[in-house]
């Protein structure tokens, strides 16, 4: 296998047909429907795992039905250096910044889990060809605020980009919290007030309207970078909380633990329209999708959606592995995938 794909990012740059003419995005969900479909995906290559001493790369995909190129690799840049293991990615700034005209969504925003390195890559000056535009280097970010393993990146509406990170330089879970990092990829300082990080991270989403983020559980980076081990579960070196925080300071209000309903909960999402306090979270090795939603007297509570069962595994419940899903634009249905049973499952 010569690499192993694991996110796919639409592309919309803030220009032309696809945005409003204030800020990038769109004003609501439901106008992102309407809205022209992506020409180009970017989508992130790795070889961890594979036995092969190459850098990581970004794929440009073109999806564009009409092109003579459509449904290839037209573009691959590879990163600086080897063995950084890029995960999720995000853009520097996004519909939260639909307002000011002045922000554009210009730069893709490259975790490197393993290396600890954060990569802005320049999308806008050659959608086809993007290029590197900035490293933030993990010395800096370990020694400015004691955080490693950055995965996570959402832009927030004030310009400044928010990181989870997953553990110390050591690999200690207990070193995790939010990296803020500035419209130009300085890093200003830890998000998450001291005392106040949680009890392990991987994914987050936050709801200015009820002034909440809500972040997830994976494990510690000195278990999970040496591949996954049952014991390690077992062991307390994952997770099945969810943290709940006050928006935007950035002080922990509640903890939810989910129980063995729950485990390594991963990615989250709310529900788009900003009036619902509701919204999932998939949780990987129990395999069940959590609904969690907010309560009249401000606190949240969740609910555990049972999963299909199957036969003709190696158990006789064998997990899904639910790794990612999304919530339609109109939150009519959400959509997983199972890794380990190999589908994709709709909701409603």
């Amino acid at each position: 296998m010569a690499t192993e794909t694991v996110l796919a990012t639409a592309v919309s740059n803030g220009v032309g047909k696809a945005c409003c003419k204030s800020g990038p995005g769109y004003a609501t969900p439901l106008a992102a429907m309407s809205g022209p479909p992506e020409k180009l995906i970017y989508v992130t290559a790795l070889y961890s795992g594979t036995g092969r001493e190459q850098p990581d790369y970004l794929a440009t995909v073109d999806v564009d039905p009409n092109s003579p190129t459509y449904s290839s690799v037209i573009h691959r840049l590879k990163m600086p250096y080897i063995g950084d293991e890029l995960h999720h990615t995000g853009w520097n700034s996004c519909s939260s910044c639909h307002g000011d005209p002045s922000a554009s969504r210009r730069y893709l925003v490259l975790p490197g889990l393993i290396s600890g390195r954060i990569y802005a890559i320049d999308t806008m000056t050659d959608p086809k060809a993007p290029s590197l535009y900035k490293v933030v280097e993990p010395k800096e970010i370990s020694e400015k605020t004691g955080l490693a393993f950055p995965h996570t990146s959402h832009c927030l509406a004030s310009g400044d980009m928010l990181v989870s990170c997953l553990g110390d330089k050591e690999g200690n879970a207990k070193g995790n919290g939010f990296l803020l990092l500035d419209s130009d990829f300085n890093v200003k300082s830890r998000w998450d007030k001291p005392g106040h990080a949680p009890k392990f991270g991987y994914d987050f989403w936050y709801q200015p309207r009820f002034k909440t983020m809500i972040s997830t559980s994976w494990g510690a980076p000195k278990a999970f970078s040496k591949g996954f081990n049952l014991q390690h579960v077992a062991d307390g070196l994952y997770g099945s909380h969810l943290h709940i925080y006050k928006w935007p300071e950035g002080e922990m209000k509640q903890i939810i633990d989910l129980g063995n309903t729950g485990l390594l909960p991963l990615e989250i999402r709310f529900l788009h329209d900003p009036s619902k306090g509701t919204g999932y979270v998939g949780s990987a090795l129990s395999s069940n999708m959590i609904r969690f939603f907010r309560n009249s007297d401000d606190t949240w509570s969740h609910e555990a959606i049972e999963p299909l069962k199957v036969e003709n595994w190696i158990l006789p419940e064998m997990p899904g592995l639910i790794t990612d899903f999304l919530i339609s634009l109109d939150d009519r249905f959400f959509y997983f995938v199972n890794w380990l049973h190999g589908d994709i499952r709709q909701y409603n």
